[in-house]
Protein backbone atom coordinates (compact mmCIF):
# COMPACT_ATOMS: atom_id res chain seq x y z
CA UNK A 1 0.00 0.00 0.00
CA UNK A 2 1.26 3.46 -0.85
CA UNK A 3 1.20 6.30 1.65
CA UNK A 4 -0.72 8.41 -0.86
CA UNK A 5 -2.36 8.10 -4.26
CA UNK A 6 -0.27 10.89 -5.76
CA UNK A 7 2.93 8.88 -5.30
CA UNK A 8 1.33 5.70 -6.62
CA UNK A 9 0.04 7.59 -9.68
CA UNK A 10 3.51 9.06 -10.28
CA UNK A 11 5.01 5.58 -10.25
CA UNK A 12 2.35 4.21 -12.61
CA UNK A 13 2.90 7.16 -14.96
CA UNK A 14 6.67 6.58 -14.99
CA UNK A 15 6.21 2.89 -15.74
CA UNK A 16 3.75 3.65 -18.53
CA UNK A 17 6.05 6.22 -20.12
CA UNK A 18 9.23 4.13 -19.68
CA UNK A 19 9.37 2.72 -23.19
CA UNK A 20 13.09 2.93 -23.99
CA UNK A 21 14.75 0.21 -21.93
CA UNK A 22 17.62 -1.50 -23.77
CA UNK A 23 18.63 -3.64 -20.78
CA UNK A 24 15.07 -4.46 -19.63
CA UNK A 25 15.58 -2.88 -16.20
CA UNK A 26 11.90 -1.96 -15.95
CA UNK A 27 11.05 -5.66 -15.64
CA UNK A 28 13.48 -6.02 -12.71
CA UNK A 29 12.04 -2.95 -10.98
CA UNK A 30 8.48 -4.25 -11.35
CA UNK A 31 9.51 -7.68 -10.02
CA UNK A 32 11.12 -6.07 -6.95
CA UNK A 33 8.16 -3.73 -6.41
CA UNK A 34 5.69 -6.60 -6.62
CA UNK A 35 7.79 -8.78 -4.32
CA UNK A 36 8.03 -6.05 -1.68
CA UNK A 37 4.37 -5.06 -1.94
CA UNK A 38 3.26 -8.67 -1.43
CA UNK A 39 4.71 -8.58 2.09
CA UNK A 40 2.33 -7.99 4.99
CA UNK A 41 1.97 -4.65 6.75
CA UNK A 42 4.01 -2.64 4.25
CA UNK A 43 3.73 1.04 3.42
CA UNK A 44 5.58 2.42 0.43
CA UNK A 45 6.65 5.82 -0.79
CA UNK A 46 7.60 6.76 -4.32
CA UNK A 47 9.80 9.82 -4.59
CA UNK A 48 10.19 11.31 -8.07
CA UNK A 49 13.26 13.34 -8.94
CA UNK A 50 13.28 13.38 -12.77
CA UNK A 51 16.77 13.50 -14.22
CA UNK A 52 18.18 12.11 -10.96
CA UNK A 53 16.18 9.13 -9.63
CA UNK A 54 12.82 7.59 -8.89
CA UNK A 55 12.85 5.97 -5.49
CA UNK A 56 10.58 3.25 -4.14
CA UNK A 57 10.97 3.08 -0.36
CA UNK A 58 9.25 0.41 1.70
CA UNK A 59 8.71 0.44 5.45
CA UNK A 60 6.89 -1.87 7.84
CA UNK A 61 3.89 -0.23 9.46
CA UNK A 62 5.29 -0.99 12.94
CA UNK A 63 8.80 0.23 12.07
CA UNK A 64 10.06 3.38 13.77
CA UNK A 65 9.98 5.65 10.76
CA UNK A 66 11.87 8.40 12.57
CA UNK A 67 15.01 6.34 13.07
CA UNK A 68 14.76 4.10 10.01
CA UNK A 69 12.29 5.26 7.37
CA UNK A 70 12.70 2.16 5.18
CA UNK A 71 13.87 -1.44 5.07
CA UNK A 72 14.53 -1.47 1.32
CA UNK A 73 14.96 1.22 -1.28
CA UNK A 74 14.88 0.60 -5.03
CA UNK A 75 16.19 3.58 -7.00
CA UNK A 76 15.73 3.91 -10.73
CA UNK A 77 18.72 6.03 -11.69
CA UNK A 78 17.55 8.56 -14.26
CA UNK A 79 20.76 10.33 -15.31
CA UNK A 80 20.16 8.95 -18.83
CA UNK A 81 16.42 8.24 -19.32
CA UNK A 82 17.21 6.19 -22.44
CA UNK A 83 19.44 3.84 -20.42
CA UNK A 84 18.25 3.74 -16.81
CA UNK A 85 19.73 1.42 -14.22
CA UNK A 86 18.59 0.23 -10.81
CA UNK A 87 20.20 0.39 -7.38
CA UNK A 88 18.60 -1.59 -4.53
CA UNK A 89 19.80 -0.58 -1.08
CA UNK A 90 19.45 -1.77 2.50
CA UNK A 91 20.83 -0.64 5.83
CA UNK A 92 24.16 -2.40 6.17
CA UNK A 93 23.32 -4.15 9.43
CA UNK A 94 20.00 -5.57 8.17
CA UNK A 95 21.31 -7.99 5.56
CA UNK A 96 24.17 -10.28 4.70
CA UNK A 97 25.92 -10.47 1.35
CA UNK A 98 27.34 -14.00 1.28
CA UNK A 99 28.36 -13.79 -2.39
CA UNK A 100 29.77 -10.25 -1.97
CA UNK A 101 27.74 -8.89 -4.89
CA UNK A 102 26.87 -5.55 -3.31
CA UNK A 103 28.75 -2.40 -2.46
CA UNK A 104 29.10 -1.02 1.05
CA UNK A 105 28.23 2.68 1.01
CA UNK A 106 29.45 4.33 4.24
CA UNK A 107 26.87 6.89 5.35
CA UNK A 108 25.20 6.59 1.97
CA UNK A 109 21.70 5.46 2.95
CA UNK A 110 19.98 8.39 4.62
CA UNK A 111 23.12 9.05 6.65
CA UNK A 112 23.71 5.43 7.68
CA UNK A 113 25.90 2.75 6.21
CA UNK A 114 24.13 1.10 3.34
CA UNK A 115 24.58 -1.94 1.19
CA UNK A 116 23.59 -1.45 -2.46
CA UNK A 117 23.18 -3.83 -5.37
CA UNK A 118 23.14 -2.41 -8.89
CA UNK A 119 21.39 -3.71 -11.99
CA UNK A 120 22.78 -2.55 -15.31
CA UNK A 121 21.10 -5.41 -17.13
CA UNK A 122 18.25 -7.84 -16.58
CA UNK A 123 19.84 -10.51 -14.40
CA UNK A 124 17.41 -13.13 -13.04
CA UNK A 125 20.05 -14.71 -10.82
CA UNK A 126 20.79 -11.35 -9.20
CA UNK A 127 17.05 -10.74 -8.84
CA UNK A 128 16.71 -13.95 -6.83
CA UNK A 129 19.67 -12.88 -4.71
CA UNK A 130 18.01 -9.50 -4.05
CA UNK A 131 14.73 -11.16 -3.11
CA UNK A 132 16.62 -13.13 -0.45
CA UNK A 133 18.10 -9.85 0.86
CA UNK A 134 14.60 -8.30 0.91
CA UNK A 135 13.41 -11.26 3.00
CA UNK A 136 16.35 -10.77 5.37
CA UNK A 137 15.67 -7.07 5.85
CA UNK A 138 11.94 -7.61 6.22
CA UNK A 139 12.43 -10.37 8.81
CA UNK A 140 14.93 -8.23 10.72
CA UNK A 141 12.41 -5.41 10.99
CA UNK A 142 9.42 -7.70 11.60
CA UNK A 143 11.00 -9.49 14.57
Amino acid sequence: MFTNNEEQNAMLKLLEEWTTDPENIKEIFIAIKDYVMAKKMIRSRFISRPGISYSLRAVLEKQDKDTRPLFVMADIIDDDPSDRWLSVCFYGDMISDPDELGDLVPGGLLGEDGHCFDFYENDKKMLDYIKARIDEAYNTMAS
